[in-house]
């Protein structure tokens, strides 16, 4: 796509300026990127690569996460149409999540990107200890008045 030719308005937002640009202070793109990269949104959506889960499943699979943050995390993924969710007409109430097919394609990136940091972490655990080295030597210390 050239420089100068806007992207086509989504469907719905014909006749409207759109032109994305995630620089832009008041892009909406801003809010989906810090959806789907927050911390526990690359999870649910690494999750969700597998498979249709119950929540219970996806709170079990990933380590840490509290029932107030999946929840709120799979409903802002479900409004940005990256996450379905099913209910079943059933006594109790069961209710599945799965990728939409445009989440397919976010995890997919997603994925992507963490099999990169991964397969680098020696490289950035020795960076992150020469930058903790040289904070610690640039400390300034307190003198212990007596």
């Amino acid at each position: 796509m050239s420089a100068s030719r806007k992207p086509a308005a989504p469907r719905g937002l014909q006749g409207i300026d759109f032109t994305p640009d995630v620089m832009a202070e008041r892009c909406p793109s801003r809010a989906v990127l810090n959806d789907v990269t927050s911390r526990w949104g690359v999870l649910v959506l690494l999750a969700l690569r597998e498979g249709k889960l119950r929540f219970g499943e996806l709170r079990r699979l990933i380590g840490g996460i509290s029932e107030k943050m999946l929840a709120q995390t799979l409903q802002k993924l479900e409004t940005d149409g990256f996450v379905e969710r099913i209910a079943h007409p059933v006594i109790p109430p069961h209710v599945e999540y799965r990728l939409s097919p445009l989440g397919v394609g976010i995890a997919r990136r997603i994925a992507a990107l963490t099999r990169w940091i991964e397969a680098r972490m020696p490289e950035i655990l020795v960076a992150r200890e020469r930058v903790n080295k040289t904070k610690t030597k640039l400390k300034p210390r307190h003198e212990s008045r007596g």
